[in-house]
């Protein structure tokens, strides 16, 4: 499996926040199961263009949350508590729908065309 995660330079959000926030999502919406593996450190590291210690961070911070589990030459993995639920995936939806509507609102984008650049996004 690979991950596409990516890390916008112009956004304010630190990259390890940046990273934990897709990690997080991925894992909510199901497209990280309990067991899958994570990238080392390093291979993450170097693939986004940013520290080790970035990559750390996030990973520690999603131990935290309790979504992944790390064991010492077993590497890291999405925890058995990571698994989606119904609500989890209708927040995280409501939550990503609520960060465009903000993001476009910001740039001067009117309610009314926000809806016709999201209903054109969707299959008829």
């Amino acid at each position: 499996m690979s991950l596409v995660l990516t890390l916008d330079p112009d956004d304010p959000t630190p990259p390890y926040e940046q990273l934990r926030r897709q990690l997080a999502d991925l894992i909510t919406a199901g497209q990280l199961g309990p067991g899958d593996r994570l990238p080392p450190l390093r291979q993450l590291a170097g693939d986004l263009g940013v520290a080790v210690g970035t990559v750390a961070r996030t990973y520690r911070e999603l131990e935290l949350e309790g979504l992944l589990t790390s064991r010492r030459g077993g590497g890291t993995r999405v925890a058995a508590a990571g698994r989606a639920r119904a609500t989890d995936r209708r927040q995280l939806l409501r939550g990503m729908a609520a960060d465009f509507v903000a993001r476009a609102r910001g740039l001067g984008f009117t309610d009314e065309e926000i809806i016709v650049a999201l209903s054109r996004q969707l299959p008829s």
